[in-house]
């Protein structure tokens, strides 16, 4: 119920489903570059790769950040701002069901703009070849490309989620969420000019899953920081995540 709602509300909001269009942008200049590398020998240098899938998920981190601050950081604080999650609480409603359909809510959109177009962008390549032989020669990237999304989606939406259960506005909670990515990377770039190398980039999210990434789309990584132990970071996140939102969301008796 929970979800449903979450998902209709966004969806009647204009501005939301124009930031939500435009987010698929991408997807179609891909696609037409698929298209002209099937259909225009010229254009046979525009062939997708591995790589190809790859580097569009890395495009549409930026979206990601948009539609995270814009369909998520309210997602809890309004419902506390509102004392409505008294009263979610107080009917026949656990918790962790609260917290499930408030992920629900931010994990969808977030999907529909990394895994859902990077799949189907699998099934345009196979339709425009005529063939199956990429997808044989690369049968990995369908997992790869679920795999990938659903551990960038889980740390993104844990993340925000607990930062939303932090406060009661939420134009503060994209405040938080934003500096978390901006610091962690900022101060990444200063230990990297002063160590002069880039083992410490599981120290920011964004660098984290990106390692996490490379590693499962077999391509070179592109930090010296093992993916394993950036790996260790996203599920440290996850956790503490948990643990803020199991402390911060939680309901008070209704006395009729």
């Amino acid at each position: 119920m929970i979800a449903r709602t979450g998902l209709r509300a966004r969806l009647a909001q204009r501005a939301f489903l124009g930031l939500l269009i435009v987010s698929w942008l991408p997807f179609f200049v891909r696609a037409v570059q698929i298209y002209a590398a099937a259909n225009v020998p010229q254009a046979s240098f525009l062939a997708p790769t591995p790589e190809t899938f790859r580097q569009f998920l890395d495009q549409q981190e930026v979206w990601v950040f948009f539609l995270t601050v814009y369909g998520g950081a309210g997602l809890i604080a309004h419902d506390r701002r509102a004392n409505a999650l008294q009263i979610y609480l107080s009917k026949p409603l656990t918790r962790a069901e609260y917290v499930f359909g408030k992920f629900a809510i931010l994990a969808t959109w977030l999907l529909l703009v990394t895994w859902v177009p990077a799949i189907l962008l699998l099934v345009v390549q196979v339709a425009f070849a005529g063939n199956f032989d990429f997808l044989l020669k690369n049968v990995y990237l369908f997992p790869a490309i679920t795999l990938f999304a659903f551990v960038q989606v889980a740390a993104i939406t844990s993340a925000m989620l607990a930062l939303s259960s932090l406060s009661n506005s939420s134009r503060f909670v994209g405040i938080l969420f934003a500096a978390l990515l901006f610091f962690s990377q900022a101060l990444f770039g200063v230990l990297r000019v002063v160590t002069g190398d880039t083992r410490l980039a599981w120290m920011s999210l964004p660098n984290a899953v990106n390692q996490v990434g490379d590693a499962i789309f077999r391509l070179p990584v592109r930090y010296d920081a093992p993916w394993p132990l950036a790996l260790g970071m996203v599920i440290l996140l996850i956790g503490l995540s948990a643990l803020t939102l199991e402390r911060r969301v939680r309901g008070v008796e209704v006395v009729a």
